[in-house]
């Protein structure tokens, strides 16, 4: 089986439901085992994402420039300004770092297989109306009417290591 490069795939979940938390050990994991992981976070609580102001770079942005890098020893930072980013441009420019993998936070709706995070009963037809669900992670019950999904509790000791062996199958189609 060859191994598809960079694998993208989603967290995704309502406010509060624990995807960042989630994002955050499985992107440990991963590296953990050797992969490269790239990250994009979705800022779905309106507005600009904040940007350190004063500095020569947000310097540059403030006299025009549509882009502004700075470097040193190693570290990257990026800032760019257009009317606004589609998904695939984000991934395409991380997919330019030559990432095994690229983990999306966010983004519920886009066609990238996912992990969903259920937070409560409200919550509970998310995955039904999404795409693409490689499982689903619960708080308090288990989502009913789920077909050919797996379903874990979020707080199972096994669990990054069930959707560890999820993303390595998906890796390898």
């Amino acid at each position: 089986m060859a191994m598809v490069r960079p694998f993208v795939f989603q967290v995704v979940g309502y406010q509060n439901s624990g995807k960042t938390t989630l994002s955050e050990r499985l992107i440990r994991l991963l590296t953990k085992e050797g992969l490269k992981v790239a990250a994009i976070k979705h800022h779905g609580h309106g507005g600009k994402p904040a940007v350190p102001e004063g500095k020569d770079s947000t310097r540059h942005m403030d006299a025009g420039a549509i882009a502004s890098l700075v470097e040193g020893d190693g570290s990257l930072i990026m800032h760019a300004e257009q009317e606004s980013w589609e998904l695939h441009q984000q991934v395409s420019l991380l997919a330019e770092l030559d990432p095994d993998i690229i983990l999306i936070e966010g983004h519920k709706r886009a066609g990238y297989p996912k992990f969903v995070l259920v937070r409560n009963q409200g919550d509970e037809e998310l995955p039904n109306q999404l795409e693409q669900v490689m499982a689903v992670l619960y708080w308090e019950a288990a989502p009913q009417n789920l077909h050919d999904v797996p379903v874990f509790p979020i707080k199972s000791h096994s669990m990054l290591d069930e959707l560890f062996q999820i993303i390595l199958k998906k890796m390898h189609r």
